[in-house]
């Protein structure tokens, strides 16, 4: 499902370790938060959903080998995914391998009242250090921001800045880039100096706390279209505020 009318989530967390529950944690974390999804269904190789009558069960024995199948709705009208896999230290910040999970789903009203809630569930349920929750559309002009050309460096799109590569990042706290609804955890938060009282009341008015003490932060009310001059204004002052995401600052 990658069409602009979709909601793509992304978070990035210490990489699994052995009969790690922290899958199972996002998958209920993601039920609870979207109020009657189910996640009880595999996708086959040709792509058609699989019912799991034990689900848990399947899913725990799945994790064992350090990676986190795709699990959907089972609904193919209205497709809800979520999987993860493992990032290698060659390609993460400090070297450090990780915890790299995907979410999608279709952006409608629901969902979009309930985003920062299931961004939240599995950013939390995945121990994350950063994650992010933004419309298809615009996560295809912030990808420019590190996609390498033919040439070699980043092309940005609409003036936002170019960003680093991941391994070039000196640490996994630091986002790599921002989102429509950003998900730091405290240390990350800590990290890029969040929350700043006397420069962040915009953000803190659209921002919420988590159980484990980080930060869900939303840029823009409506989910973020850069087609739109606001929309785009506010992500570029995000940015600007931010010099550590992306790498483009090493603070003192």
């Amino acid at each position: 499902m990658t069409t602009q009318s979709s909601l793509g989530i992304i978070v990035y967390a210490p990489a699994l370790v052995g009969n790690d529950r922290r899958t199972l944690d996002i998958v209920h974390g993601m039920e609870k938060a979207l109020p009657g999804l189910r996640l009880e269904w595999r996708i086959s190789d040709s792509g058609r959903p699989i019912a799991l009558p034990q689900r848990d069960a399947w899913l725990a024995e799945k994790t064992r080998d350090g990676k986190f199948p795709i699990l959907c709705n089972g609904d193919e009208s209205y497709p809800v995914t979520v999987n993860g896999s493992g990032r290698d230290g060659l390609f993460s910040p400090g070297g450090q391998p990780l915890f790299e999970v995907h979410a999608e789903l279709p952006l409608d009203e629901r969902v979009s009242a309930s985003a920062a809630a299931v961004l939240e569930s599995v950013a939390e349920g995945a121990c994350a250090l950063w994650g992010r929750a933004t419309p298809y559309d615009a996560a295809v002009d912030i990808a420019y921001q590190t996609a390498p050309t033919q040439g070699g460096p980043p092309s940005p799109r609409r003036g936002l800045p170019a960003l680093k590569l991941f391994e070039h990042i000196r640490s996994p706290e630091i986002p790599f880039y921002l989102g429509w609804l950003n998900y730091w955890s405290a240390a990350a938060a800590r990290a890029i100096g969040f929350p700043d009282p006397s420069r962040d009341a915009e953000l803190l008015s659209r921002a919420r706390r988590t159980a484990s003490g980080g930060w869900v932060v939303q840029l823009t009310e409506a989910p973020l279209h850069l087609d739109d001059r606001a929309h785009l204004d506010a992500l570029k002052r995000a940015y600007e505020r931010f010099p550590e995401i992306g790498g483009r600052v090493t603070p003192r």
